[in-house]
């Protein structure tokens, strides 16, 4: 078998290290990079290196480059008086790129899971009721994946949260989606989210 030089192998095995990333692609990627110019190199590693200066929102968990992210700073944002909590800072960004949404956020990073010890302390629940009193939020929008785990976190939101309007975001079919290719949680959730026409 041919020993690859070191500065390959941990390249391949700090790429192994991102999530869907397995050896074979990991060496794909490093060995198209060995390619590149010295200057395109340099460019890559200082924009990784750059990665650990990167700060969270102190508010609602965002990233950004000072205490407060964007969406936080911006004053206009606060006017629909209303949160959305997502499970995930990837979550927030799709529901970004909708352009439906014009409110804060707050970024739970997980849901409750007991059995692999993420309780309301880890996700730090009380810092959503904390922030609704502190803004005036009227409305809490729970857009939380459907799952058990899903489910137990918007109920013990839903609990701490009792003067608030809170709702949850809906759930089924997607456009261009067939019902005989979904699974039944899907189905399921369809049904519930019914509205008349």
């Amino acid at each position: 078998m041919i020993e690859l030089p070191d500065s390959i192998l941990n390249t391949v095995k700090s790429f192994s290290k991102l999530p869907g990333v397995g050896h074979k692609t990991a060496l794909r990627q490093v060995m198209s990079m060995v390619k590149w110019s010295e200057e395109d190199l340099a460019d890559f590693s200082s924009a990784v290196e750059q990665l650990k200066f990167v700060k969270k929102c102190d508010e609602c968990g965002m990233y950004a480059n000072e205490s407060l992210c964007e969406i936080c700073q911006t004053e206009s944002r606060k006017e629909p008086a209303t949160l959305c909590v997502v499970e995930t800072i990837s979550d927030l960004m799709a529901i970004e790129n909708s352009k439906e949404y014009s409110g804060l956020y707050h970024v739970l990073g997980g849901v409750l899971n007991p059995l692999l010890g993420v309780g309301p302390d880890q996700l730090k629940l009380d810092r959503i009721a904390e922030r609704v009193n502190k803004i005036n939020i009227e409305n809490v929008v729970l857009a939380i994946n459907p799952s058990v785990e899903g489910d137990a976190t918007c109920s013990y939101i839903k609990q701490l949260l009792k003067d608030v309007n809170v709702e949850r975001i809906g759930f089924g079919v997607p456009i261009g989606g067939s019902l005989e290719f979904l699974d039944p949680l899907t189905i399921s959730k369809a049904l519930e989210n019914r509205k008349r026409l």
